[in-house]
């Protein structure tokens, strides 16, 4: 959750709030860790990345719930964990407000087409728009046909002018070493 009152519009319900008949979609408690992890896992594998994951379990509570750097959305369909999403706060000099930066957003492959896809993304628009942000973005990986199929679906814009770069492990240790001295 963000720490600045102006932007922290919305405050976790973790009763739920009912979206459709057999579909609720609801911020994630501290006692899902390993629920989110799993989904984390399953996205994971499905993106063929799975050997990428180290999280343990004690680090997504520990971010998500501990630290609150980042946050989750459970989206349960007939009283049953049926997918996830995981987001954060960015922010744009442009427009000098936060945007919502979606991490992971990942429906069970086997009760897919239902819509919950769409409802995560939904609510957390409507999230983004209760807290004042300015944006709502996310990446796919070019080989996702059936997730640009779907995001394109949405209006979303595709930003084919941005590259995504990322610096981790001995890349992230060496360029940090430049600035040990400071």
């Amino acid at each position: 959750m963000c720490t600045n009152k102006k932007y922290n519009k919305i405050q976790p319900r973790y009763s739920g709030e009912k979206i459709l008949n057999d579909l609720t979609i609801r911020f994630a408690r501290p006692d899902e860790g390993a629920l989110l992890l799993s989904f984390i896992k399953k996205l994971a594998d499905y993106e063929k990345r799975l050997h990428e994951v180290i999280a343990s379990e004690q680090d997504i509570i520990d971010v998500i719930f501990n630290r609150k750097i980042a946050e989750a959305l459970i989206a349960d369909y007939r009283d049953e964990p049926a997918g996830f999403a995981i987001f954060f706060y960015n922010f744009s000099t442009f427009t000098g407000k936060p945007g919502i930066y979606i991490e992971d957003l990942f429906v069970n492959p086997e009760i897919r087409g239902k819509g919950i896809g769409k409802l995560l993304f939904s609510y957390i628009a409507k999230i983004a728009l209760e807290r004042k942000c300015s944006r709502v973005e996310w990446s796919v990986l070019k080989w996702n046909k059936p997730s640009i199929k779907f995001y394109s679906g949405m209006d979303a814009t595709l930003k084919d002018e941005w590259v995504l770069y990322k610096l981790s492990g001995k890349a992230l240790r060496d360029i940090a070493l430049l600035a040990k001295d400071f």
